[in-house]
């Protein structure tokens, strides 16, 4: 009997000390005894505002420094649409430390969102805000297929006045360019892409001569040849052949 009673007491005694810790490391009490105050954020910024990283951070410091539960904090800000990644930590007596890599879109897809540089798409509240970004379209499954067309394009346009902002890729197969200027050539099947444009790259330098405004438009799917659309003053130039897609 007497060693029951002992043994219980121990419990208790052993329950009076750890209660406390654990209230404390749980956020049940004393959180106002030691609260966050200050929150370090090392990034450097672009397109995630400050009103956002409050929303979701404020939420969480309520129960105190070493309540702060520093993994559900990485997760709401890593859940922003601007954030790549984050890293989170504790500095005594009363900061948050975050550490905040933004991610770097590369282009817009589909008119709906961004791919980052790291081949990954995302979606943010403002892609048409984007504009300076090249447009890439095309089927989800082939994205790798479109990025890495739009790579050789810009090779292949290296040494010409011309700039290629968008490639499109249509559900059958057929490949088109923009340029900066609102022009538009269709290239037609991937196969012939390569050939095609040094077709057309070989004589744009005397195709363009004396037309400073440029070409609204160039269909590259002939046999021989391609045909070219000037603006409504121009006329159109027809190298020969029937177009094919």
């Amino acid at each position: 009997m007497r060693g029951t009673v002992r043994l219980v007491a121990w419990v208790l005694a052993i329950a009076l000390v750890a209660l406390p810790i654990v209230g404390v490391l749980r956020g049940w009490f004393a959180a106002n005894r030691w609260p966050v105050t200050q929150l370090t954020v090392q990034a450097e910024f672009k397109h995630v505002t400050e009103d956002e990283l409050r929303s979701v951070v404020m939420p969480r410091l309520g129960k105190g420094f070493f309540a702060l539960d520093l993994d559900g904090v990485q997760k709401a800000v890593a859940a922003l649409p601007w954030v790549e990644s984050v890293e989170a930590r504790k500095r005594w007596p009363d900061t948050l430390i975050l550490r905040i890599y933004e991610r770097q879109p590369f282009a817009r897809w589909n008119e709906k969102q961004l791919i980052s540089r790291q081949g990954l798409v995302f979606d943010v509240p403002d892609v048409a805000a984007n504009t300076d970004l090249p447009d890439l379209r095309g089927p989800d499954a082939r994205l790798a297929e479109v990025v890495s067309f739009y790579a050789e394009t810009q090779k292949a346009f290296t040494n010409t006045k011309l700039k290629i902002t968008g490639v499109s890729l249509t559900e059958r197969g057929s490949w088109s360019l923009t340029t900066s200027s609102g022009a538009q050539i269709i290239i037609g099947d991937r196969d012939q892409a390569g050939r095609r444009l040094r077709r057309f790259l070989d004589v744009y330098p005397q195709l363009v001569a004396g037309h400073s405004e440029g070409f609204a438009y160039a269909d590259l799917r002939y046999t021989n040849g391609f045909a070219v659309r000037w603006p409504p003053q121009a006329s159109t130039v027809n190298a020969g052949g029937s177009p094919r897609t």
